[in-house]
């Protein structure tokens, strides 16, 4: 249910009933266990309200050494009790993801490409939903592809598009295909931005991502162990999607886009570009460059959190 305005006469702001996260599965309300399989979580093994209940922001990348040091990171950035480096992995009992909670946060790793974050958001939008999580913010935090941008660009996606540029992911269900939307939520994105003005060394863009199915040649690269094309065809493709208004490419954010709209999750994507792909296609930045490259939405999202918890005026 999308939340209720309350028009208040005589105040200069309206109040909102809680937006609780939201399911889109009937059959939920008849389960008397839902196991989270790939969390190693359960509804009767674990008191998910008491354990998650005050989650506010959920922070999801690829990378499982990334996750765990953006726990570390937002755990000294937000000055709690306790050492960061004894953070605990909530889904120690499985390989397939991290999960590690500081306060009011959430850094959960998804994998790479569509089908492993799609896995983790069915059971965190599960999660969220049984835990009584309301008021929620997503963002997936990654690196990417530059389409026209200097190596190091932070960008804020507008749109999710699809390898065609339109605003849309598909997915087959019973043999058919159902296409849902991928607009992200544009006061996130907006206030990202004002964020990244904020902080030194985070240059910004608020740009379309494209998300692909192939690192290599589903983005146009040369250098994959296959490749059908020409050097010509790939920078046509690359004018192409730049002109549509995309400025990088990555693997999860039209699912991730498309799932949490469907669930009435505001969220956002953030991911830094590790290269131009007008210039080239393999990473050749050092080791310390990319690191620092990486940090870059980890630093962004936390000043935004930080700002919604009142701890920067």
């Amino acid at each position: 249910m999308a939340p209720i305005l309350l028009n208040c006469m005589g105040n200069d702001h309206n109040e909102y009933i809680k937006q609780h996260v939201q399911v889109k599965n009937p059959y939920l309300q008849t389960m008397e266990e839902d196991i989270l399989y790939h969390f190693s979580l359960s509804t009767k093994t674990h008191n998910l309200p008491e354990m998650f209940g005050d989650i506010k922001f959920v922070c999801v990348g690829g990378s499982a050494n990334r996750m765990k040091a953006f726990a570390q990171f937002i755990h000294q950035e937000l000055q709690l009790p306790g050492n960061p480096e004894e953070v605990k992995d909530i889904c120690e009992g499985t390989d397939r993801y991290c999960m590690y909670k500081v306060g009011p946060v959430l850094s959960i790793s998804h994998g790479m490409g569509v089908p492993s974050i799609s896995i983790m958001l069915h059971e965190l939008i599960k999660l969220l939903h049984h835990a009584h999580c309301h008021d929620v913010v997503l963002f997936r935090l990654g690196t990417s592809g530059g389409v026209g941008l200097p190596p190091g660009t932070v960008v804020i996606t507008d749109k999710a598009v699809d390898y065609s540029f339109r605003p849309q992911f598909e997915q087959v269900v019973l043999g058919k295909v159902i296409t849902r939307s991928t607009e992200l939520d544009e006061g996130v994105a907006s206030e990202l931005l004002q964020c990244s003005l904020e902080l030194q060394n985070v240059p910004s863009v608020i740009g379309n991502t494209m998300c692909t199915h192939d690192f290599y040649e589903g983005q146009g690269r040369l250098d994959g162990a296959l490749c059908s094309f020409s050097h010509e065809e790939k920078l046509e493709y690359l004018r192409k999607a730049y002109e549509a208004g995309v400025r990088n490419i990555e693997m999860e954010s039209t699912v991730f886009a498309a799932m949490c709209r469907v669930c009435g999750l505001k969220a956002a994507v953030i991911c830094v570009t590790l290269l131009n792909r007008f210039e080239g296609d393999q990473i050749t930045s050092s080791h310390d460059v990319l690191v620092d490259y990486q940090q870059r939405p980890q630093v962004l999202v936390s000043h935004f959190i930080k700002k919604r918890l009142g701890h920067i005026v």
